[in-house]
């Protein structure tokens, strides 16, 4: 890297990296990488925040840090320890949220260049909105194991982060997680909600109550296993119930693995395709690990057996009731990864479920990587995309931004025996809701069941990314239905929004001043729609019409779909091995593109109904 720095850096931009005022946001694998390399380069005007404090699991690759630093902040700690490779350096750390509302858009103008080595999808595009509404130039980068990607932004020239949509975190049908789990996720979902269920917070979307309203279960059957079976099943609140036997080991694990289970057994149309579940008890429990996994090795990597499952349950149920006592009233817990007692808890509840499902049992250390979503990160890969995002950033400073790619690092070499994939920017899509001149976006819902809270938390702040919205009808009287004011609209809450007489075809005025940003968004009321979804972001009005009276078309025609223009759709989802070079075209490029590095695990597969988006740098997330 240091000779091709020095290709790079001739007198004028020497001088313009001395006088460049540079936000780095993250300061974890790849930000502390990135760092070092920036105060060795000459850059001395630096400003850094992260929210974080030091975990010992991050001294294996955040090597700016030791074991004496954990606990401490790592924007801070980072600091410290750069200053020791150039003392010079003017380095300003921030322990905080780059999301606060102190970070605003007069904070991202005073900055030349803007560096992300960040670990979430929200904070990713926050930086890229404040990033645009005060255009300057941004430097994305992400990392997925031996997989690596950065780019380069700027307002009016190429894409920003949201211009290609990314896939949203996979999620379960209710009835799948509750009734009928056949994979080990399903039972490592089932197990977090236990948690929230019992210590967290407390959400009737996740309860681990068999589902009554399962859509394969008999009436005749329901009402059978109702009337003489588990009438336990209709109680209101799982903590309640676990509160009043004070949290007892033996009568919550034989409530939840035996009893529940029989009246899953009940209801037999469930099982005419499917293995029934075997239910367990607390006193006749087997005690041999799965004979597949095996029972050695480190604690992390064997697997338990049901004796040992209920033993550790039983002590994780102590240690949780102890730490949801401290609360208070109104308290609860948060899980957490890296939370012995927490993550002990969802591994021997997700292993005693499945084994009753006769689901292959996981290792503490597999069950960890689902339910905490990770990628391992690599120290390698960290360090080659921090020098690659220096190396875009000197571009820049030269003035030399059309030079500037997006580059890929791979897993292995492509068919030219190249690692690092350079791919040419592409300019800013014309229908992004975020960066096009009139942003706008269509959401497909049911207006009859949708809360304002719901509106505000689901699809303003959890899909669209904003942080403190504010809607107006866009009827000429101005109605105001939420406010990011506190207290001046919280009465709307659990309203539904046809109260506001929001149907199909109402425009919201949304915007959210922390961000400078402003969108339409035109509200399409449907009945219901698949998969259980709440609500469905889709293009622009004209399409989402156009789409009907065709999908109209060949249901009158008798078309099965199966035609050419659907199977173009089909291909433009292929998830490719390996990114594409300069010469490939833009179709080709694109595949690739939809798996960017930034969110979640780089799944490679021959074909997918969805594009997994990419990981994490930090323990990374997958989406």
């Amino acid at each position: 890297m240091a000779a091709a720095i020095e290709g790079v850096l001739d007198e004028r931009v020497r001088e313009k990296t001395l006088k460049c005022k540079l936000l780095v946001v993250g300061a974890g694998g790849i930000g502390c990488e990135l760092l070092k390399n920036l105060v060795l380069t000459g850059f001395k005007d630096i400003e850094l925040i992260d929210l974080d404090t030091i975990d010992v699991s991050n001294l294996n690759r955040q090597f700016l840090f030791r074991k004496e630093h954990v606990g401490k902040s790592k924007s801070q700690v980072a600091k410290e320890s750069a200053l020791k490779f150039n003392p010079d350096a003017d380095i300003v750390a921030y322990h905080d949220s780059v999301m606060s509302s102190d970070y605003g858009l007069d904070f991202f103008k005073k900055f030349d260049l803007v560096m992300n080595a960040l670990d979430n999808r929200a904070a990713r595009n926050h930086v890229n909105r404040m990033c645009l509404a005060a255009d300057i130039p941004l430097v994305e980068s992400g990392t997925a194991g031996y997989l690596g990607q950065v780019a380069v932004i700027k307002k009016g020239l190429t894409e920003c982060y949201e211009c290609q949509p990314k896939p949203r975190q996979k999620s379960f049908p209710g009835c799948t997680i509750r009734n009928t789990p056949s994979e080990p996720i399903h039972c490592v979902v089932w197990a977090k909600h236990l948690f929230n269920q019992l210590f967290g917070e407390e959400d009737p979307d996740q309860d681990v109550s068999p589902d009554t309203a399962d859509p394969e279960l008999a009436g005749e059957a329901a009402e059978a296993a109702l009337e003489g079976g588990n009438k336990d099943i209709e109680r209101k609140s799982t903590r309640t119930w676990a509160m009043q036997t004070g949290y007892d080991p033996q009568k919550i694990f034989n409530k939840l693995f035996r009893d529940d289970i029989k009246y899953l057994l009940s209801m037999e149309t469930l099982w005419k395709k499917r293995r029934p579940p075997t239910p367990l008890d607390w006193d006749h429990l087997p005690e041999a690990a799965d004979a597949e996994n095996g029972g050695a090795g480190m604690r992390d990597q064997k697997v338990w057996s049901m004796k040992e499952c209920a033993e550790i349950f039983g002590r994780c149920l102590g240690g949780l009731k102890v730490e949801f006592a401290k609360q208070g009233d109104g308290g609860m817990l948060i899980w957490d990864k890296d939370d012995d007692t927490a993550m002990d808890f969802v591994t021997c509840a997700a292993n005693i479920r499945a084994q009753i499902f006769g689901i292959g049992l996981k290792s503490r250390f597999d069950i960890k990587s689902m339910a905490g979503n990770i990628i391992p990160a690599i120290a390698t890969t960290n360090a080659i995309i921090a020098g690659l995002i220096v190396m875009e950033g000197l571009k820049i400073l030269a003035g030399d931004i059309e030079k500037c790619k997006t580059v890929y690092l791979n897993r292995q070499p492509n068919a030219r025996k190249k690692l690092l994939v350079p791919c040419s920017l592409d300019p800013p899509n014309p229908k992004c809701y975020v960066c096009s001149a009139k942003p706008e976006v269509t959401v497909r819902l049911n207006t009859d069941k949708i809360t304002v809270k719901c509106l505000e938390e689901k699809v303003l702040k959890g899909q669209l990314g904003m942080v403190a919205p504010d809607v107006e009808i866009d009827d000429g009287k101005g109605s105001i239905v939420i406010s990011s004011e506190e207290g001046e609209t919280e009465e709307n809450n659990d309203k539904m929004l046809a109260h506001f007489n929001i149907i199909s075809g109402t425009r919201l005025k949304c915007e959210d001043f922390l961000q400078n940003y402003s969108l339409i968004v035109t509200i399409v009321h449907v009945d219901k729609l698949d998969e259980e979804k709440e609500f469905e972001l889709v293009g622009d009005l004209e399409e989402v019409k156009a789409s009907a009276t065709e999908e109209a078309q060949m249901e009158a025609s008798g078309a099965d779909g199966d035609n050419g223009k659907q199977q173009d759709s089909v291909d433009e989802l292929m998830i490719v091995d390996e990114p594409q070079v300069d010469d490939t075209p833009t179709k080709q490029k694109r595949k690739r593109k939809a798996e960017d590095i930034g969110e979640t695990e780089p799944t490679v597969a021959k074909k997918a109904k969805s594009v997994p988006a990419t990981a994490d740098d930090d323990d990374l997330v997958i989406l």
